[in-house]
């Protein structure tokens, strides 16, 4: 298991919705430590069939977090969920 959280942003380059959520993650990804991977679903036929239109879309360890705009709260659980995993993993190991 990955010590960081990893968030994945499905987006396109010119969506200004996708522009907002990657602003908006910003003081998340500082708080929680986190890193986020964009994609520009234009560069690839099959998360374009996948994403088209629900873009931006925000994925945690393959869960699908939020759509369109970002759901603090969720995404806020997600990263708080993940550092619960790693402090019990490190605890076990020690």
């Amino acid at each position: 298991m990955t010590t960081t959280a990893s968030l994945t942003l499905y987006g396109r380059a010119w969506c200004h919705l996708c522009e907002d959520m990657s602003v908006a993650l910003a003081p998340l990804l500082a708080e929680f430590g986190a890193q986020l991977m964009m994609i520009d679903v234009d560069t690839d036929p099959l998360l374009e069939a996948r994403y088209d239109e629900r873009v931006p879309v925000l994925v945690c360890d393959g869960v699908e977090l939020c759509h369109y705009r970002l759901d603090e709260a969720r995404v806020r659980a997600a990263l708080a969920a993940h550092a619960s995993r790693v402090a019990a993993a490190s605890a076990q190991a020690s």
